[in-house]
């Protein structure tokens, strides 16, 4: 087993319009997928090269920017974070070893979430199952500081059919 590299950094934005035209515009990084969550919030993927991608969460009642409010407090329950916080780390690893990975951080004692997760593009964004529509598969869980990691494998490529979502806006409100 092996980490493979950053998968993607999720970070919160303040404003995923203006954040999206940063970072496509200024930064030339491809919007390369895009999620409406369940809760109105969305997360957009930017990729940053060397097949990591750059993620935002954004949500239009997320808490303010608070240096020092920085982490998750209970996953997925509570999954918001601050303006300007990092809300986890995913690393890269093969599918295949995602299961073998979550027993190792199991048998270590790391407090990890009970199931490896399918990320698709239902309503509620997740699967009980592993299908077609599955884009990412992930193990969470968290450092001995409280800090929220993820072993993050993406199942297939990514396509313009992937962007088809609006950015939202504390200004104007996210399209379903």
């Amino acid at each position: 087993m092996s980490i493979a590299g950053v998968n993607h950094l999720a970070l919160v934005c303040r404003d995923m319009a203006e954040t999206t035209r940063f970072y496509t515009q200024v930064l030339g990084m491809p919007l390369v997928k895009t999620v409406q969550l369940p809760d109105g919030g969305q997360h957009f993927f930017f990729d940053c090269g060397g097949g990591s991608s750059l993620a935002f969460f954004w949500w239009a009642d997320g808490p303010p920017a608070a240096p020092g409010i920085a982490s998750v407090k209970a996953f997925p329950q509570e999954p918001r974070t601050a303006v300007g916080s990092m809300n986890h780390i995913a690393f890269s690893v093969p599918e295949d070893e995602l299961e073998t990975w979550r027993q190792r951080l199991v048998d270590a004692g790391v407090e990890t979430f009970p199931m490896v997760v399918n990320h698709d593009d239902s309503e509620m964004g997740v699967a009980h199952r592993n299908h077609d529509g599955v884009f990412v598969r992930s193990v969470y869980f968290t450092d001995p500081n409280g800090i929220m990691m993820e072993l993050a494998a993406f199942t297939r490529p990514f396509t313009p059919a992937d962007v088809r979502h609006e950015p939202g806006s504390a200004r104007v409100p996210a399209e379903a």
